[in-house]
């Protein structure tokens, strides 16, 4: 995928062309932003910018976006720079279609190292050491040696110590890409060695845009998954394939059962429509990432209320198929009863971001509620 088909991020990406054309990549980066809202894809455009046999100068966005991300100034005297600041040329960009291009897509190119987290959900001292005999070479086919390290926060302490004299002392032609949702994992001293630019979430309109154009999603179906995504469009996928009506009437049930609970018991039983049947002590990824979409789901019926209790434009509310039963739970919230759910539930989101057990997340919202 090229620079110009990234979904958002539009400024971010225009300083990598940039940078890219101006000869002043920095060796080392940290993509660092919410999960799912295209950091890996950026930094694959950026290995086929790097490496594309037929580079096109002056590219251009197919279509209008972007305003989710900000790049982090660096050093005295500079700002942060936001959407919207300069036209929508593209000083460098990859053709998409030459053998390079797509051979980086699929993951067969033979300068351009993908690392992830291996079954055991880290990653190893022995994968950091193999990338890293390989950047000793100069490119076998392409310009530059790029390596992608997807899920960076996932590396031990051994292996970013074994990164860390790469980071240090970069070997030429090299290009070393950490991505991650929780950067701050990260070793200081790996931190200190690479800038990082910050990613972040997707607007609603460029995940509803992303849906109909990449996945088939009918009009209705995209401005639905868009709500619920929490500006990420890898959850608005993961809660499409769970079933939104699924998860929007769990999250409905838990609005309702705990706003009508007598006390802090009948609260906590609302707390198991969250979580799920298996919720009473899983803590594994699934469980997180069901919890996370139901309480994403709970956000936009939060909002929705917000809406209708000041009397909005209904045309804003992201579930009118929903009407009637906003229109009871509104009966149940007042304003600053949104208001109190509205920020627990944001609360409780960030929380499933640092690994926080399902239940315990689910009981503190229930009672929060």
């Amino acid at each position: 995928m090229p620079f110009r088909d990234t979904i958002g991020h539009r400024q971010l990406v225009r300083l990598l062309s940039r940078s890219i054309a101006a000869g002043s990549l920095p060796p080392s980066l940290i993509f660092s932003g919410p999960e799912g809202v295209g950091k890996k894809r950026t930094a694959l455009a950026l290995a086929q910018a790097l490496n594309c046999g037929r580079s096109v100068a002056s590219g251009r966005w197919p279509g209008a976006g972007g305003q989710g991300s900000v790049v982090r100034a660096q050093g005295p005297g500079a700002r942060d720079q936001g959407p919207g600041e300069a036209g929508d040329e593209l000083p460098i960009d990859a053709c998409g279609e030459c053998p390079a291009c797509r051979r980086i897509a699929r993951n067969a190119y033979p300068d351009v190292f993908l690392v992830q987290p291996e079954d055991s959900a880290s990653i190893k001292i022995e994968q950091i050491r193999d990338v890293i005999a390989q950047t000793a070479y100069r490119p076998f086919e392409g310009r530059r040696r790029v390596v992608i390290i997807d899920e960076a926060d996932a590396m031990g302490a051994d292996a970013q110590d074994a990164l860390l004299k790469s980071l240090e002392e970069p070997p030429p032609h090299s290009v070393f890409v950490l991505v991650s949702a929780r950067a701050d994992v990260l070793a200081p001293t790996v931190r200190s060695r690479c800038p990082s630019l910050r990613f972040g979430r997707l607007n609603p309109a460029e995940i509803a845009r992303a849906l109909a154009r990449d996945h088939g999603y009918t009009e209705e179906e995209s401005r639905l998954a868009a709500a619920l995504a929490g500006g990420s469009l890898g959850r608005a996928l993961e809660t499409a394939a769970g079933g939104l009506d699924d998860v929007r009437a769990a999250a409905c049930r838990a609005l309702r059962q705990v706003a009508e609970a007598a006390d802090s018991r009948g609260r906590l039983e609302g707390a198991r429509g969250l979580t799920g049947a298996r919720g009473a002590g899983s803590t594994t990824a699934a469980d997180r990432e069901q919890l996370a979409a139901r309480v994403t789901a709970l956000l936009a019926l939060v909002r929705d209320l917000a809406i209708l209790s000041s009397r909005a434009h209904g045309g804003a509310v992201a579930n009118l198929d929903l009407t009637s039963e906003l229109e009871g739970l509104s009966r149940l919230y007042d304003r600053d009863r949104i208001v109190r759910a509205f920020t627990a539930a944001d609360r409780a989101l960030r929380a499933l971001g640092r690994n926080a057990s399902p239940k315990i997340v689910a009981d503190w919202l229930a009672l929060q509620l």
